[in-house]
């Protein structure tokens, strides 16, 4: 993760602006620590495999944009979803595939970028024999940033 460490800092200096509820009060600056992170095993229902997901920022108002570290070990998997404003991954290690519904699953590996457009249901995860780690960057719509469906089958992932 160290070719990505400056990037993964200066996403969590640009988002981490605090809003701000007195009018009266300019908004500062927050640096979020890395040790105050919360991280947390992914939900059985959204994902197959031990997933590991590290909250980097919530969306706090006025922005709708989140992010968070998700680590796959070999294997795992996201269930089928969409966002209502699109994705954007940035691999930041290892290997690991992502597949639009009907498409062709295709390979991402640490230093691409992918980006998922809106409501486009798909899934992403490791491959079969290597783990990967991203960075995931949603906005929300009223306050959801996904729509969760039906787990990849053993057979959709291996195609």
């Amino acid at each position: 993760m160290s070719l990505f460490k400056p990037i993964l800092m200066s996403v969590l200096l640009c988002v981490s602006v605090s809003a701000h509820t007195d009018s009266s009060a300019p908004p500062t600056i927050a640096v979020i620590k890395k040790d105050s992170l919360t991280q947390s095993d992914g939900s059985a229902s959204s994902f197959s495999g031990s997933v590991l997901v590290t909250q980097l920022f919530p969306a706090k108002n006025p922005s709708r944009v989140s992010g968070g570290l998700v680590t796959f070990p070999p294997g795992a998997r996201s269930a089928w979803h969409t966002h209502p404003l699109g994705q954007t991954l940035v691999i930041t290690a290892g290997t690991g595939w992502v597949q639009e519904w009907d498409g062709k699953k295709q390979e991402m590996k640490a230093g691409d970028i992918v980006t998922i457009p809106p409501g486009v249901k798909h899934w992403h995860g490791a491959a079969a024999t290597t783990s990967v780690s991203h960075i995931a960057i949603q906005e929300a719509v009223d306050g959801n940033n996904v729509q969760w469906m039906e787990k990849v089958t053993d057979e959709q992932y291996g195609n």
